[in-house]
């Protein structure tokens, strides 16, 4: 199966400089998105899945840092790393405070941009996790295979479905900690709309069910951000 690009929001209004880039990123296997001002560039946004946004600072209409905000606003782990001519430190902290994840200052080396690409999506990503590429996780009274799909525990093997298996090895890999709602339906389902976000909490119920066996375990759902599935519950008497 061919591995599928990850996917570039590129918000640049210099003609060439837009071009130029959208055709280096997408030699170095990334699929690009490219708008020309502020305003295009969150629409699309509203619309289409990216991985990571490049945003131009000084563009017509709409600024990078605007859309930045919006974007924060509507979907906060989307990585965003800003492209511009600024270089004076209190423009870089501007860009920081804003919500960026890195910063790149015009003129640069594009190999240096592709290095700053990759560093961020590994940051932000799942394949990024301590856990890196383990398949195997226990949990109080279980065991669970990613590889294989299955949950073994008191009631015996249990042999998920693929997306049951996906939303039960992230909550492994965040165990503990906030899986964020927007990185699950992203990782998993490509998009965060309504229909998808319905389904993961389907998804999420009958995990709850299939661990139920176990009362040091729990998965509980914090209000707009996400899940966090704890091994350690403490019932008090």
């Amino acid at each position: 199966m061919a591995e599928v690009k990850r996917k570039i929001l590129l918000a640049e209004d210099d003609l060439s400089l837009g071009e130029l880039l959208k055709n280096y990123l997408e030699l170095n296997d990334f699929e690009v998105q490219w708008h020309k001002n502020g305003i295009e560039a969150f629409k699309a946004f509203n619309k289409f899945h990216f991985d990571i946004c490049l945003l131009d600072v000084m563009m017509p209409e709409m600024n990078g840092l605007q859309v930045a905000e919006e974007i924060k606003q509507l979907k906060p782990s989307v990585p965003l790393l800003f492209i511009t001519a600024k270089s004076l430190k209190e423009d870089i902290l501007q860009g920081y405070k804003t919500g960026a994840d890195d910063y790149i200052v015009k003129p640069f080396d594009s190999e240096l941009l592709i290095f700053k690409i990759n560093a961020v999506l590994k940051r932000t990503s799942p394949a990024g996790l301590m856990y890196g590429n383990v398949n195997e996780f226990n949990l109080g009274k279980y065991s669970f295979n990613s590889h294989t799909q299955t949950l073994k525990g008191p009631g015996g093997l249990r042999q998920l479905s693929p997306k049951e298996s996906e939303v039960l090895k992230l909550l492994c890999q965040y165990k503990n900690n906030l899986l964020s709602r927007d990185l699950a339906l992203k990782h998993i389902w490509g998009m965060d709309d309504y229909f998808s976000g319905r389904s993961m909490d389907v998804y999420i119920t009958r995990i709850r069910k299939y661990l139920k066996e176990d009362p040091s375990l729990e998965i509980i759902n914090i209000h707009g951000k996400g899940f966090r599935l704890n091994t350690e519950v403490v019932k008090l008497a």
